[in-house]
């Protein structure tokens, strides 16, 4: 009866061992879609920079239009990278670019991200003053 007992318990600690470990593998595998808008692009400050503009936003290094989504199929551990890029336009162009990184497991509500770019002029009598960009993203699990 004893080494019956012995069996049985060894079974069940066998069985245990094997399930628990595939249980965590399995969650963190899963894939969690992910909504992403590039809500808006805002000159909010422009010293004597330009008046003439070029703006890109950027998610995982793809082009998104102002007002537009996309909608990621990413694991629980990856990143989404956005960015934003102002360009002054003229004869010798001043660009500004900046980047910011939101885990996917910190996604648990809706979150708005602002990616600030910064535009320094580089010539002339206003050299050295900037304008700054506010590049406004929505993330939120689909």
């Amino acid at each position: 009866m004893r080494n019956k007992g012995m069996r049985l318990a060894a079974a069940l600690l066998l069985l245990t061992s094997l399930a628990v470990p595939s249980a965590y593998t399995s969650a963190a595998a899963k894939n969690v879609k992910v909504k992403v808008t590039l809500v808006s692009m805002e000159l909010t400050e422009n010293n004597h920079v330009g008046n003439e503009w070029y703006t890109a936003g950027y998610i995982n290094d793809k082009e998104i239009k102002e007002g537009s989504s996309v909608v990621l199929d990413l694991k629980a551990t990856e990143s989404i990278k956005l960015k934003g890029y102002a360009e002054e336009q003229d004869k010798i162009p001043d660009k500004g670019e900046a980047t910011s990184s939101i885990k996917v497991s910190d996604v648990t509500k809706p979150v708005t991200k602002a990616v600030k770019v910064t535009v320094t002029e580089n010539r002339g009598r206003y050299s050295g003053n900037t304008a700054t960009w506010k590049f406004t993203f929505k993330v939120q699990k689909q």
